[in-house]
């Protein structure tokens, strides 16, 4: 199928309805049907097993509980740098926050305030800041990680489309991450604050933080806002923050001077939770 009709095929599809259907099935407990999707799905994907904490399929009940499996204890070491990649993915892009625009894909960017459900103060603190894009495939770890020590600030759902976020519709569907629905974090770190955007896409049942657990469904036609000011709610360089009910992307927003990206980053590159990211 060409690039161009799938993209057109998402902008038709119902994909909230396959969105909604697709976390139904993944949540149900159906015994051999349901032990029968989680090895077809590790087959297709060549999914690697033998990293995960438990690497028997037949100990999921459910494909939820397959698809955010934790990992073996050791096995995604954390590097001696001030920033580690928070997830296991491909690096979609990542440079410089110029002119309040973010860089998508050639020809293509959108904007920080879009990104930050409209809020145009929060979007000028990252005025030539830096920017990661990351994207998680089918097959890889699901679980989101912090890439320094935080203080969450905040926390806002933002409601939106539910288009793929593969490369393919990265190139093709304008303004897609700030599109998309997608749950914003906002932390105070070493260096000052950064924000980690977990972006949502068709077939994504749900986005959960540890400190909130599911943050959608419920899914709701507003923006919803936390405020964590007043809680001391602290994570470490590496800790889990949140996990994907089904894959997705994760955007970083660094503001400027706060860090510099290691040389051996570009796009396309595969990377893994806890490698250097940027010093």
């Amino acid at each position: 199928m060409s690039e161009r009709l799938f993209v057109l095929l998402q902008h038709a599809l119902p994909k909230l309805a396959i969105t909604r259907l697709s976390g139904f099935i993944a949540g149900c407990q159906a015994g051999s049907l349901t032990q029968k999707l989680i090895r077809d799905f590790i087959a297709r994907y060549q999914v690697n097993m033998a990293e995960a904490a438990q690497s028997d399929p037949a100990a999921y009940p459910s494909f939820n509980e397959f698809f955010t499996r934790a990992l073996k204890p050791g096995v995604r070491p954390l590097a001696d740098s001030a920033l580690v990649c928070p997830v296991d993915g491909a690096i979609s892009q990542f440079g410089r926050i110029e002119s309040g625009q973010i860089f998508q894909a050639k020809g293509k960017s959108y904007s920080a305030t879009a990104l930050l459900a409209g809020d145009a103060a929060l979007a000028k603190r990252f005025e030539h800041g830096q920017f990661a894009t990351i994207y998680l495939s089918p097959r890889d770890y699901h679980r989101i990680h912090m890439p320094c020590d935080g203080r969450l600030r905040s926390m806002s759902y933002v409601p939106g489309e539910l288009f793929s976020v593969n490369p393919a519709t990265a190139r093709g569907v304008d303004a897609l991450f700030a599109r998309n629905e997608r749950v914003v974090c906002v932390f105070d770190g070493p260096e000052g604050e950064f924000v980690l955007v977990l972006v949502g896409a068709t077939i994504v049942g749900s986005m959960a933080t540890v400190w909130h657990g599911v943050v959608n469904p419920p899914r709701s036609k507003d923006v919803r806002h936390w405020d964590y000011r007043d809680q001391d709610i602290r994570l470490k360089k590496g800790e889990e923050m949140g996990r994907f009910l089904l894959g997705s992307t994760v955007v970083l927003l660094f503001p400027e001077g706060q860090c510099a990206f290691k040389p051996e980053w570009a796009p396309a590159r595969a990377v893994r939770m806890g490698e250097a990211m940027a010093d």
